[in-house]
């Protein structure tokens, strides 16, 4: 089964070739059954490839399949090959399963467009092209055995998601949404790219490549100069992880991606690209284990950008803007984990996350077709009886989200939180706190959107979308609620963790990690699961009974109101800085040199182009004895050159 690997990639290739050429013949519905076909295909491949894997010893559970010569160099030599071990079969999983519910919700969602007209047969066919494209690109990043291909799966990643945030380009949001994307993980790629030639002058001529594991095995004898220069190395990884993965500096893109259709902002936002950074982190950590300082980095990164998008959450009106920045930040605890060398919680609450944010992106497009495209939950209310299986499909991805005790967020966060504790307290301390927002802004959506009465004639009017938009997500409702069981925690026996044992060979060169006593870890839970009934309780008192004493405490932080709203002004910020000063840059130079010089030099050839041609105009007279004389000339001169010479 394993040397057959490379046909995970074909399946999506296949299905976006055989739309491509195909699907405007023979219509909507062969269209999203190839696509979601060759996903599903995809999903039952990595599920055989998990199989392959448990039959091998622990020790050989990392395998390389070749597929074809790439780069040979003199010794040097890169191949493109896939590595199929724990970690990367994980994330395929993920990425295909999810992925397949997403493109079966899709096929009915994208019936129609934004604006509850009929979708025209080019676009939806275009728009599941883009989508396995997508998954090709994403299945090429996680499952690449070494860093150039690593390189081309993250740029087609990126490609891909410009496509599909921007695919209402008609809108000038979402054309503008799609080049933001774009441009703000150039930066982040720009980084990946200078440590990859970093990675290749210090190791890969040593090693002779670029395979991860070739790389890392260069490490234990590398000169202390290569090894010090680790920490820019990382460095630079980091600022590719937080442009792809939305950290801080470069978070301003994600929430402007809402702009695309509801599935894209579910196969973005849950399963696939904001993903890749934690992926390549983790993928990458013998070369951060050996740069401390990239990784207290990386956990504050994490931790004040989880923060930073929960409290902005708390004030959003947009439901999937506020699920946004809710991805944000659960992709901060995710940085926290892999920053504190908690790569296993990090990697596990990757995978819940997947299932319970895609559970809560569909649940809102679902909100969004009801609501002719509204999505300020002040203009909502009531929905809980007009869409009984939306709501509780929403409650149960919310409850996931805030952390309710025994659901799959719960058990995921909850790991993080414990190792955290044990690098600082202070990390546990920003942890903890912003899951009390995350508990409370969570159910702020389910109360605002869900209960009270109807607030206006669209929330009146809505009612439970068709079984090919509900349906599916019930699968994802079931990994919201049970996929934590995965991973329980050392005080529910030795064997509790599966997904530890089974990451166990890939984080095995770590060595002994700190472990704290039951007790503490008992101790911690408790408190993790105090602290999300609390942020649940505090947002039904302030908008169900709305009681006075929760108004009040409300008020409390209404000086932060204004800066909340204003997202901490980061986007205002970065136009004063970066983006005026860079277009006035543009404008100068328009004037000055491709106005003046280049447009000049064009323009100047082209005048003295017309006055040659005016000047030959006048010789053609239209008379013919002028015509035959110079033809007389032109013959004695000819045959005067041949006598002289």
């Amino acid at each position: 089964m394993l040397s057959f690997a490379w046909i995970i990639l074909v399946f999506p290739l296949l299905g976006l070739l055989i739309n491509l050429i195909f699907g405007k013949r023979l219509g909507k519905s062969f269209i999203a059954f190839v696509a979601g076909a060759a996903v599903f295909a995809s999903f039952l491949t990595a599920v055989g490839l998990a199989f392959a894997l448990l039959g091998l010893p622990e020790d050989a559970r990392s395998v390389t399949v070749p597929l074809w010569s790439w780069i040979h160099i003199g010794d040097f030599a890169v191949d493109f090959a896939l590595l199929i071990d724990p970690l990367s079969v994980v994330m395929a999983l993920v990425v295909t399963g999810v992925g397949f519910i997403i493109h079966w919700y899709a096929a009915t969602y994208m019936l129609v467009d934004d604006k509850h007209q009929d979708l025209s047969l080019r676009l939806y066919g275009r728009f599941f092209i883009y989508l396995n494209f997508f998954i090709l690109m994403m299945l090429t990043l996680v499952l690449a055995n070494n860093y150039l291909q690593l390189y081309v799966g993250w740029e087609g990643v990126g490609l891909a998601s410009y496509l599909l945030i921007g695919f209402w380009f008609y809108k000038p949001s979402a054309a503008d949404a799609g080049k933001k994307a774009f441009i703000v993980n150039r930066v982040g790629d720009f980084g990946l790219a200078l440590a990859i030639m970093w990675l290749f002058l210090l190791f890969g001529k040593q090693a002779g490549s670029l395979a991860f594991k070739d790389i890392f095995a260069a490490l234990p004898g590398a000169p202390d100069a290569a090894i010090a220069a680790l920490t820019g190395v990382t460095l630079l990884l980091l600022l590719a992880a937080t442009g792809k993965s939305a950290q801080i500096p470069l978070f301003v893109w994600l929430p402007d991606a809402m702009e695309g259709p509801t599935p894209v902002s579910a196969l973005i936002h849950a399963a696939t690209m904001v993903t890749a950074g934690v992926y390549m982190i983790a993928r990458s950590h013998p070369l951060f284990e050996l740069a401390p300082t990239t990784m207290a980095v990386v956990a504050w990164i994490g931790a004040l950008t989880a923060l930073m998008a929960a409290s902005i959450a708390i004030v959003q009106t947009d439901l999937k803007r506020i699920l946004a920045y809710s991805t944000i930040s659960q992709l901060g605890y995710m940085f926290l984990g892999v920053g504190v060398g908690a790569y296993t919680a990090g990697v596990f609450h990757l995978m819940t996350h997947a299932f319970f944010k895609a559970l809560l992106f569909l649940t809102a497009g679902s909100v969004m077709h009801a609501m002719h495209g509204e999505l300020n939950i002040d203009l909502m209310g009531g929905l809980r009886k007009k869409m009984p299986k939306t709501y509780w499909q929403f409650l149960i991805g919310a409850a996931a989200l805030a952390g309710f005790p025994l659901l799959a967020g719960f058990w995921s966060k909850d790991a993080i939180l414990y190792e955290a504790f044990l690098k600082s307290p202070l990390l546990w301390g920003v942890g903890i706190f912003t899951a009390l927002l995350t508990a409370f802004y969570s159910f702020r959506a389910v109360y605002r959107a869900f209960h009270g009465e109807p607030r206006s004639e669209h929330a009146e009017h809505a009612h439970e979308q068709s079984p090919g938009m509900t349906f599916p997500l019930w699968f994802l409702a079931a990994g919201a609620l049970f996929a934590g069981l995965l991973g329980l925690p050392a005080m529910f026996g030795e064997h509790a963790n599966v997904l530890g044992a089974w990451l166990g060979p890939v984080f095995a060169d770590l060595g002994g990690t700190e472990h704290g006593s039951e007790s503490l870890e008992l101790i911690l839970f408790l408190v993790s699961s105090s602290i999300a009934l609390l942020g649940i309780f505090l947002a039904y008192a302030r908008y169900i009974p709305e009681w006075g004493w929760a108004k009040s405490l409300q008020n409390l932080f209404s000086p932060l109101q204004n800066t909340l709203e204003h997202k901490y002004w980061v986007d205002e910020f970065y136009m004063a800085v970066i983006v005026n000063p860079l277009r006035r840059l543009a404008n100068w130079f328009y004037r000055v040199f491709d106005g003046r010089f280049i447009e000049g030099a064009v323009n100047g050839v082209g005048a003295y182009t017309v006055r040659a041609g005016d000047y030959v105009a006048r010789a053609q007279t239209g008379v013919l004895g002028m015509y035959a004389l110079s033809f007389f000339v032109g013959v004695v001169l000819i045959l005067l050159y041949f006598l002289l010479w």
